[in-house]
């Protein structure tokens, strides 16, 4: 009963900072989806460049994308 005692104090003191670093967590979620959206949305561009007829490298330079991301793409 003691340790129980112990263990609920220790995290009533600490609180602050495993929230602090349950929200670091989630900010680093948060962020890893806006980046993995803009991929995405980087990608369906490119992808309608090609399908307009745009040449790969100009599809390219136009978004950023590697040429890794653009062998991504059937079109």
């Amino acid at each position: 009963m003691v340790l129980v005692r112990e263990l609920a104090q220790r995290v009533l003191q600490h609180g602050d900072t495993l929230m602090t670093i349950a929200q670091q967590l989630e900010q680093k979620g948060i962020e890893k989806g806006i980046q993995l959206g803009r991929q995405e949305g980087k990608l369906e561009v490119a992808h309608s460049l090609l399908k307009m007829g745009m040449l790969r490298e100009s599809a390219q330079e136009a978004t950023g994308l590697s040429e890794d991301d653009l062998a991504q793409i059937h079109h």
